[in-house]
């Protein structure tokens, strides 16, 4: 039971990252993921002190990470990596003040083996939430990415929407890290939409090859771990690139 657990929760993360990479992508954002996961650092380090779930851990630091970042960008105009690096730094200097050293290799690598039934109905509450919060605010977002003043004149609240991106983009990054870590949740969200984006020709195709990517890298890279006692976070990481290098043979 554990590792059909553990299958099912890495795809439907596997499967939300990608999902919201495509946008991320769309929006020259997709490297965003990496600095926030880092910061969930300090959450997944007192997670493992006391004993409790790391995305709950993970989860308070990534949001107020997200909310100084929004609110940074209103106040300065600063463009949002910039102010992304600037927040994650904090967060893993504070992490290493008391990240137990034993107990370092979850927070860098993840470990989706540990998860049970509670992990996979929050999960899937979560990632249920992505989904449907994406794909209704899919155009607008596209929209304000090629132009706020376009954006305005049709009626669409940037700041609004940009708050709501962020907040997606917090939820995977917190669930990201129980499966390849705070180090490489970037990889997640980019690599399966990066290699969705060579070989389709419209916004659906993008969507449904980056989730079918996402998914089955993940589902290959758990299998594998299995087998080979390597961390799953890992082969994820690899299976997606070599997609990804794949995929490039075949580029439209």
């Amino acid at each position: 039971m554990s590792i059909v657990t553990s299958l099912l929760t890495g795809v439907l993360i596997s499967s939300a990252a990608a999902y919201l990479g495509t946008l991320m992508l769309g929006r020259r954002m997709a490297l965003v993921a990496g600095p926030l996961g880092h910061l969930t650092l300090p959450g997944i380090a007192l997670a493992l002190i006391y004993g409790f779930d790391i995305t709950l851990g993970a989860f308070p630091f990534v949001i107020l990470g997200i909310v100084l970042i929004w609110l940074f960008e209103i106040r300065t105009k600063l463009p949002v990596e910039a102010l992304t690096a600037i927040v994650f730094a904090t967060g893993v200097a504070t992490a290493f003040l008391f990240l137990p050293v034993e107990q370092a290799e979850a927070a860098i690598v993840g470990d989706i083996t540990r998860v049970g039934t509670f992990d996979f109905v929050l999960t899937a509450a979560f990632c249920a939430i992505i989904f449907s919060v994406v794909t209704v605010s899919y155009r607008k977002l596209l929209l304000i990415s090629v132009s706020e003043d376009l954006a305005r004149v049709q009626g669409v609240n940037s700041k609004k929407y940009n708050l709501i991106y962020l907040a997606m983009v917090a939820i995977v990054v917190a669930l990201g890290v129980k499966l390849v870590g705070g180090l490489m949740t970037a990889a997640l969200v980019a690599i399966p939409a990066c290699s969705a984006r060579n070989l389709s020709r419209n916004l659906l195709q993008d969507r449904l090859l980056a989730v079918s990517f996402g998914a089955g890298s993940c589902a290959s890279g758990i299998f594998l771990s299995q087998i080979l006692g390597y961390p799953a976070g890992v082969l994820i990481i690899l299976i997606n690139a070599a997609i990804f290098v794949a995929t490039t043979v075949f580029k439209r």
